[in-house]
């Protein structure tokens, strides 16, 4: 507010004339929030059908909105996907309205065997009054084989491929309609990873959508090496060597401000030109974004 007001002093009293010109000029730092909920990304498919990749905090909003179609009848189906089980990744789940509506079915897929296991002791009395047991929708478990396509009616196929994090973390990749979306977060790639990056370009080229952790400044990243993620530098490189077409800096620092992260946004994008590469599309993850890929 402090800078608003500074800004309505630098432009003197005509501001006052056209206040909506004048917030139009504003810094979106200014007039947006990033948001803080934890990783949640809901996919839409042509076919209405839902998917959902990590089971952060952001999953109680969006349980809300689902709450005002099928889903609050019991008559809604959706698909969750886990990147990994750290704490922050599956904490909405407790907070999902539709997993508590007899007739719902949810679908768990990951390629962790013992998945239900490791939601059933989150939700153990110590931490949580309702056992995850007594949900009362409908909750059927999938654990994925590695280098195995699952292929999800109305011709969706979704892969997936194992990421450097600690105790381990997995990107999906989504298939539909002739376009594709990848999910990788919590992931860290470094200047000596640059093989494995090029290895890894037949999962991740030609993504017309890569949503990819960001966390740190590229001196942080060397601060924090071996912490499992990947500075904003390192995904711009890995974007423009997979030909992706818009990338998506997600997993933000929790300490930085927002209009940090609209720093680090400009030099994301100045660093893509500076690697030749002045097509790729580059944006901040921010609660409530859609992305349509038609």
């Amino acid at each position: 507010m402090t800078q608003i007001l500074e800004l309505v002093r630098k432009e003197g009293p005509d501001t006052l004339i056209d206040i909506q010109k004048f917030i139009s000029k504003l810094p979106p730092y200014l007039t947006h929030v990033v948001g803080g909920n934890t990783t949640c990304v809901s996919v839409a498919l042509s076919n209405g059908r839902r998917m959902v990749f990590d089971c952060g905090t952001g999953l109680r909003i969006l349980g809300d909105e689902l709450m005002r179609k099928e889903f609050q009848n019991g008559e809604g189906k959706i698909a969750l996907f886990f990147s990994h089980t750290h704490w922050d990744h599956i904490q909405g789940i407790p907070f999902f309205k539709p997993i508590y509506i007899p007739g719902n079915e949810l679908h768990f897929y990951s390629p962790y065997p013992d998945l239900q296991e490791r939601l059933e002791k989150q939700q153990s009395p110590e931490f949580f009054p309702i056992p995850f047991s007594a949900l009362a929708s409908t909750k059927l478990f999938t654990c994925l084989s590695l280098g195995e396509t699952l292929d999800l009616e109305g011709d969706c196929k979704v892969s997936f491929y194992p990421l450097k994090h600690p105790g381990g973390s997995f990107a999906y990749r989504v298939e539909a309609n002739g376009k594709v979306f990848i999910f990788a977060t919590d992931a860290e790639f470094t200047g000596e990873d640059f093989d494995s990056v090029t290895d890894m370009k037949p999962f991740f080229e030609n993504a017309d959508l890569l949503v990819l952790d960001a966390q740190y400044t590229l001196d942080e990243s060397f601060q924090k090496f071996d912490w499992g993620h990947t500075s904003y530098t390192m995904a711009v490189n890995c974007a423009v060597a997979w030909n992706v077409k818009k990338l998506v800096l997600t997993h933000h620092e929790p300490v930085y401000a927002d209009d940090v992260l609209d720093i680090i946004l400009g030099e994301a994008r100045a660093h893509a030109v500076s690697l030749g590469n002045s097509s790729i599309r580059i944006e901040l993850a921010v609660e409530g974004n859609v992305y349509k890929l038609s």
